[in-house]
């Protein structure tokens, strides 16, 4: 089979928010591989820039004409070479000139396209044959911050993860009840609640963190017992978007309440300890490491998480490990570039004993490349939303993995 790349193709697309993005196609000849790039609401400052200066048409018209003709002719599956062209060519650290978009789009395009020319699914190209272990979905299944409008909760998402799930179609199944019973219970708690949802298909209400808490505990505690195995709950609280760096204080504006760094840390573990969570992404501000390591010092049986702080870069990752900040990491490919960047990231958390979770983003395609990241890559968890047809993608494209993969296919282990 031949993965010489013959063209190298790009076009401008729209993702869930009706936001322009960018599409890859990348044609061998022997297969063919086309990926589409996410974008977040949210941003980590430490983040690869989305797009050069000129926006989508910039990026379509780089692609064309400054990063096709390197391409052509090189073999898809030299993944490490394709990714430092893209580097060279862009001669920034964070892909200011040809947008970290871009870089994502071909890279992962690139990867697609050496799959399809081995006639192999591309979680196999990545993992080959011991990619077999199935990650546990986490669901947003009520929220607000960035990713709804209105008088909704402060906190970006309240999650819930499925972990005692036999295989991925129980857990993607207990997520869809969840949500639904979340509705259900929302609509007993506040009668003039319209079934508003936020980017990521969450509902929307107006309700307060803690009011959103207990609902989202009573949904999951429902159905647990209904179906027979354990789901939790976890909450993203985007803590970079409440910071307000001139006051020093998170500033929770639709509920009135500020804190300071010492009492966001005693709220937050107060939170975990009542509502027994198991996750908790983002429970301070990008730059406060400090604040990360104590927490995950204090707490047990719960993954403490880094998004904004880690930006799925391997720096910012080991610092974080040098000062023992969080036990997780936010994987998003878009958030450094390239593949091979994402998965030396990825590997560190593994060899660190962080727990990495594959991770969508607020504003998606229908693109399914996550999902084979994750189990490509050994992820236990994958962040990819539970309704909504550009979320549903990765659900589904993970149920069809489980199908190829038929009596290998195992649940990943995750170490807390």
């Amino acid at each position: 089979m031949s993965t010489v790349i013959e063209d190298v193709r790009a076009r401008k697309i729209f993702n869930s928010r009706g936001e322009a993005t960018i599409e890859v196609e990348i044609t061998t000849i022997d297969g063919f591989g086309a990926a589409s790039a996410p974008s977040g609401a949210s941003k980590g400052k430490a983040e690869a820039i989305a797009y050069p200066p000129g926006g989508v048409e910039e990026a379509v018209r780089k692609v064309e004409e400054l990063i096709a003709p390197e391409l052509i002719g090189l073999n898809a599956d030299e993944q490490e070479d394709i990714d430092n062209i893209l580097h060279e060519l862009d001669g920034t650290k964070n892909f200011m000139k040809i947008g970290g978009n871009t870089a994502y789009a071909v890279s992962l395009a690139a990867a697609d396209a050496a799959a399809n020319s081995y006639g192999m699914p591309l979680f196999q190209y990545l993992g080959g044959y011991l990619a077999c272990n199935m990650p546990y979905p986490l669901g947003n299944v009520l929220g607000g911050g960035k990713h709804a409008l209105g008088k909704v909760p402060d906190m970006q998402e309240f999650l819930v993860l499925p972990i005692g799930a036999p295989n991925f179609i129980a857990a993607a199944e207990a997520n869809i009840r969840i949500h639904r019973r979340v509705k259900d219970l929302l609509i007993r708690v506040d009668p003039y609640f319209t079934g508003g949802r936020g980017d990521e298909g969450a509902w929307a209400p107006n309700i307060s963190n803690e009011g959103a808490l207990e609902v989202v505990s009573k949904a999951c505690e429902e159905v647990s017992n209904e179906i027979g195995f354990k789901c939790r709950v976890g909450l993203d609280v985007a803590s970079s978007s409440l910071w307000d760096l001139n006051r020093q204080r998170y500033v929770y504006a639709n509920e009135g309440v500020e804190r300071d760094s010492g009492e966001q840390l005693e709220y937050i573990l107060g939170l975990i300890k009542k509502y027994n969570l198991i996750y908790v992404e983002d429970p301070f501000h990008e730059d406060d490491f400090e604040s990360f390591s104590e927490l995950t010092s204090k707490v047990k049986g719960c993954l403490i998480c880094g998004d904004d702080l880690f930006v799925t870069n391997e720096e910012r990752l080991n610092a974080g490990v040098s000062e023992g900040a969080g036990n997780a990491i936010i994987i998003k490919m878009n958030q450094v570039g390239t593949l091979t960047d994402t998965w030396k990231t990825t590997r560190l958390a593994k060899e660190s004993g962080y727990v990495p979770v594959v991770s969508h983003r607020s504003g998606e395609t229908t693109s399914f490349h996550i999902a084979h990241l994750a189990v490509g890559f050994g992820c236990p968890i994958i962040k990819t939303g539970v309704a909504g047809g550009e979320r549903i993608a990765k659900i589904n494209e993970l149920v069809y993995i489980e199908e190829i993969l038929g009596d290998r296919a195992r649940m990943a282990r995750i170490k807390i």
